[in-house]
Order: structure tokens, then C-alpha cells, then sequence
């Protein structure tokens, strides 16, 4: 959702009044606080609370801009926003939310929640949630919005006009849609276009102006999607179930953003970031997730260097050593990569700024001691099993682990460092990946 909204001023005052409206549990204080800031501002306000003052928060904004901080997160984390909250508080919030974003939030917790969150819902709405859930994310189904905005054949040009009107509050939610027209069965049969309905008659019958309508499966991959809309100039399409019933519509926003969202997701891969990983998550997981890759990496290296040491023989005794370094090199470097990744993520998303290099470097500290020890004994162990020289792999375990901090440690905080300097970080790729 686009935000119009602008920083009034220094952000980081709004810290000391935050924390005090929570303190004293003042909702008012707190959406005082808040309101006046841009979405991304306000969502990073609550991802540097502590989680059960995150929720406490959300608790008490009114459920309307609890909504909106929690559509401009991320699916994973906007899942963890609500994971605490009290259900009815959680769906109080996710009934603000439109079918399609609701569908990602609710996905992305534990049936046991989702379940009790579900139950608070309409049934119309929990209906709609558990179909749109059922569908892959890169999928028309899994893309689409429930909300359509239909009318019979029967209906008349006047008929659109005064519920342009009536439901002017509610007219947001079919934001880059047409009137579509459906049958007795909701099989579409017709779209309408906006300067027909103004250039005719209020009397005449939708089905004298409407056209064919293009209609999509709810099956059609992300691909076939975005061939269509670079073909037409439509700004939503109607997607169809079984027997071409009308299940919803699919905008072109939508299917850019799973564009972004999918080359972004590449992209963090060939980096060795796996999952949605931001710095407000556990600490546990995210060590866990890199560790999943760089352990990985560690048998990719040991082959790399079995090779060099086949020519053991012809070296000086020192080539033990030099053995070992091209897997210290290329390990520290893949855990800096990770790091720069998640840097530049956060500062895309507004949920991290050059003035957070301390905080930042902390976090990516205590994630650079963790695997630094951890793979540490995993190659010292290789090299002492190797050589049979518990030298030797203390040596190499020691320089990994300190490569290993070193390097998330600078990876970390580089692209914030060329933010503050004016720089995009995004334009100098090479010097973030060979900073350390």
C-alpha cells in the first residue's frame, strides 16, 4: 500500500515517547507517536522492539494502522507480528487486511494459530482465506484478491454509478479493477469499461457496453502472468475456478511485485541466504540457516583442496598450512556475502539506515561468533584428522572462526557506510562482496 505520509522530523525521537507509551500501556500516546510517520518509519520502529513489547504495540494501535505497518512488512516477518498477539486482537488486525495478504499472513503461522485466528473471522472471509491458501504463492490463485467488484446482467448503468457512490469506503479494495459482469452461475461474461459507464445512459443495461472478458486460471504460472500484461494494458485480470466460476482478481501490481519478490529471493540464494531472513528474527534461526549453507560449502571446499594436496609431496612441510587457505578465504567470503545481502535487503525495505551501523553491527557480531566457532572446529577437525597435528587445526579453526566474524562483521555494516556517504550500495556490488 502506498504511503503518502512523511517523516515529521528526526525518527529517532519518537524512540523515548514510544517506549513511554508503552510503559504506561496509552494507546492514544502510542498511535500519537506512530500515525505521523511513513509505514517503512513505523514498522522499523516496532521490528527494534523486544517481541512482547511488538506485540504489546500492535495491541494497542487502533486495528486500522496496526493493518497497514503490518501489510508493508514482508510475509515472514508480518506472520511474526502476530504470532503473540491475543486472536481476537490478531484478527481484529488481519480482518483490515485484503483476502490475498490476509491468505500470506495466516500461511505463515502454525495451524494452531491460524486456526484460532481463522475462527474469529467471518465465515465468508475464513472461507476465502483457506482457498486462497491453498494455492502456490506463484500461482494467478495464490496472487489473486477474493474481493471483485461484480454486478448481474441484469444490473443497469445507473446501478454502478450509485455504488461508486454508496460504497465509497469500501471502494479502495477494488483498487485497478473494472465492473465485471457474471451470470446467475458467477461465471464472468462480461467487463465494463469506466468511460462507458460515464458517457452512457443510466438506463441502459450493463450487457448493451460490456466486452468479452479475458479470463485467466487460477493454475496460470507468474510467467504466462506477466506475458499477459505485457500484452494488454489491462490493470487486472479475473481469475476462474472450476466451471469458470469468477474466484477473484489478479492485478498487475501483484504480479510485479512476485517478480521483484521472486528475483530478490534468487538473488539472496546464489548469496547463501536462504528464507525471508531479516535482523528482527531469532538469533538461533538465523544462524541455523546460514550454517545450513556454509556447512554445505565446507565439503565443497575439502574436495578443492584434496586436490592441491595431491601434490603434497613435491611441496615443502609448510604446505599444510597454504592447504587450508583458499577454504578459510572462500568461507569467510560467503559469510560476508550473507551479510551484505541481508544489509541491502533491509535498507530496500526501509527497516534499517546509516544510523543504525551499531545496532547492525551487533547483531551481525554475535551471528559471525556463532558460525565462526562453529565452522571453525568443523575444518580444524578436518585438518588435525588430516595431518594427525592438533596444531594445525587449532591454526586453521582459529583463522576461519576470526575470518568469519571479521568478515559479517564489515560485511555487515559496508553498504550502510556507503549509504551515509551518498552512495547506493547497489552500485558497487564488487567493493560490498571484497570489503573484508
Amino acid at each position: 500500500m502506498a504511503d503518502t505520509r512523511t517523516d515529521p522530523g528526526n525518527v529517532n525521537e519518537a524512540e523515548d515517547r514510544l517506549n513511554r507509551a508503552l510503559e504506561e500501556r496509552d494507546g492514544a500516546a502510542l498511535a500519537e507517536v506512530l500515525e505521523p510517520l511513513a509505514l517503512s518509519d513505523a514498522l522499523r520502529e516496532l521490528t527494534n522492539l523486544p517481541p512482547e513489547d511488538r506485540s504489546l504495540a500492535l495491541s494497542l494501535l487502533p486495528a486500522a494502522r496496526a493493518a497497514e505497518i503490518v501489510e508493508e512488512a514482508p510475509n515472514e516477518l508480518a506472520a511474526s507480528l502476530v504470532v503473540g498477539l491475543e486472536s481476537g486482537t490478531a484478527a481484529g488486525i488481519i480482518d483490515e487486511l485484503g483476502s490475498n495478504i490476509r491468505a500470506d499472513v495466516i500461511g505463515g503461522l502454525d495451524d494452531t494459530e491460524a486456526e484460532a485466528i481463522l475462527a474469529r473471522l467471518t465465515p465468508a472471509d475464513a472461507a476465502n482465506v483457506r482457498r486462497l491458501s491453498s494455492y502456490e504463492g506463484h500461482v494467478a490463485g495464490g496472487l489473486m484478491a477474493a474481493e471483485a467488484f461484480t454486478f448481474q446482467e441484469s444490473d443497469k448503468v445507473g446501478d454502478v454509478l450509485r455504488r461508486f457512490v454508496s460504497d465509497s469506503e469500501d471502494f479502495e479494495r477494488y483498487r485497478g479493477q473494472h465492473p465485471y459482469v457474471v451470470n446467475s452461475s458467477g461465471v464472468p461474461v462480461g467487463v465494463v469499461s469506466l468511460r462507458r459507464l460515464l458517457t452512457t445512459r443510466r438506463g441502459a443495461s450493463l450487457t448493451e457496453i460490456m466486452t468479452a472478458p479475458l479470463t485467466v486460471p487460477a493454475n496460470t504460472p507468474l510467467e504466462e502472468l506477466q506475458d499477459i500484461f505485457n500484452e494488454h494494458p489491462f490493470l487486472g485480470l479475473p481469475i476462474v475456478e472450476e466451471g469458470g466460476v469468477l474466484a477473484g482478481v489478479v492485478s498487475r501490481s501483484a504480479v510485479d511485485e512476485a517478480l521483484l519478490s521472486r528475483a530478490e529471493t534468487e538473488n539472496l540464494r546464489r548469496q547463501g541466504v536462504f528464507g525471508d531472513e531479516l535482523r528482527t528474527m531469532p538469533l538461533k534461526l538465523r544462524a541455523r540457516r546460514r550454517l545450513q549453507w556454509l556447512s554445505a560449502n565446507i565439503v565443497l571446499n575439502v574436495i578443492a583442496a584434496s586436490v592441491i594436496a595431491a601434490y603434497e609431496e613435491t611441496l615443502a612441510a609448510v604446505i599444510a598450512i597454504a592447504v587450508f587457505l583458499p577454504m578459510v578465504s572462500d568461507m569467510s567470503g560467503c559469510s560476508g556475502n550473507q551479510a551484505v545481502a541481508v544489509s541491502m535487503r533491509e535498507l530496500s525495505l526501509g527497516l534499517a539506515r546509516p544510523a543504525d551501523v551499531w545496532r547492525i553491527w551487533k547483531k551481525e557480531a554475535a551471528v559471525g561468533v556463532i558460525n565462526g566457532i562453529v565452522l571453525g572446529i568443523l575444518i580444524g577437525l578436518v585438518a588435525w584428522g588430516w595431518k594427525g597435528n592438533p596444531f594445525l587445526g587449532l591454526v586453521i579453526g582459529g583463522a576461519l572462526a576470526l575470518n568469519t566474524f571479521v568478515a559479517v562483521s564489515i560485511g555487515g555494516i559496508v553498504p550502510l557506510v556507503l549509504k551515509r556517504a551518498g552512495q547506493d550500495p547497489g552500485d558497487y556490488p564488487e567493493f560490498c562482496a571484497l570489503a573484508w
